[in-house]
């Protein structure tokens, strides 16, 4: 009796069936954040938080982010940058931000993972900046503010780098930089009024795709949190846009402040 050959239509038809059926997972677009203190990967999460990562990955590829510094540091809470930067005179302007991003509260805000920051009573008012979440922060944001938006996690030993940048002694100049984190500085420096230059500021030298393959985050290893909350709205509690005090050396510096500041 012979035996008919299997049909290619049919293998691959039968495949596709396969992969419809698999459960679906962030993808892992790869980052690489490279900065003053050391340099540090992200594992975004494509699949789960599309929009947001679109968002984000557009202000990379932009050069958004190019010489970006970290303009807010809480010790055991997070790290946050993507809102302004410095040029070589030292000037601090607002990066320019596109149309806010729809909130994708899926994961949980826990240690090592990336998060959007956004106006505190605007669920939808993310653009450009974002935090890194220093301790397992769900209790205090999954349920704050409709949720944050988690697009991916910190891998490798990048964190030793973002611990060793949370570990720099922050200074309160003007909000929004009532908790900015600053190296070979002082109070005594802060006390004499001594110039702040780019050789103090944390500073973003680039933010590149290091990895674009299309990737399921069980391949890479990823096992992100399913956020605590389920996405519900709560009143903020927290304003995180920086501690005040009074003016401080940055505004001398030609700071230009936005009218709307983002915070957590």
């Amino acid at each position: 009796m012979s035996v008919k050959p299997i049909s290619l239509v049919f293998v691959a038809t039968l495949l596709l069936a396969v992969i419809a059926a698999l459960p679906t997972t962030a993808n892992a677009t790869i980052v690489r954040v490279e900065t003053v203190v050391g340099d540090f990967d992200i594992n975004l999460y494509d699949n789960a938080t599309p929009a947001t990562v679109t968002n984000f990955l557009d202000y990379v590829q932009n050069g958004a982010f190019t010489d970006s510094i970290f303009h807010r540091s809480v010790d055991g809470f997070i790290v946050q940058s993507g809102g302004f930067r410095t040029d070589p005179n030292v000037q601090i302007t607002s990066i320019p931000t596109n149309p806010a991003v729809t909130n994708e509260p899926v994961y949980s805000s826990v240690r090592g993972t990336i998060a959007m920051a956004k106006l505190g009573n605007d669920p939808n008012s993310a653009t450009s900046q974002w935090f890194i979440n220093l301790a397992n922060n769900a209790a205090s944001l999954d349920g704050q503010n409709g949720g944050f938006t988690v697009f991916g996690e910190v891998t490798g030993a990048g964190m030793d780098v973002i611990d060793d940048l949370a570990a720099l002694p922050t200074y309160a100049f003007e909000s929004p930089f009532g908790e900015l984190p600053l190296q070979n500085y002082n109070a005594t420096d802060f006390s004499n009024g001594v110039a702040v230059d780019n050789t103090h500021l944390i500073i973003v030298t680039a933010i590149t795709v290091f990895n674009s393959t299309v990737d399921s985050a069980g391949a890479a290893g990823l096992n992100p949190t399913p956020t605590t909350a389920g996405g519900t709205t709560t009143p903020p509690t927290v304003d995180g846009g920086g501690g005040g005090g009074s003016l401080g050396l940055l505004a001398l510096l030609g700071l230009i402040l936005v009218n709307r500041k983002r915070f957590l």
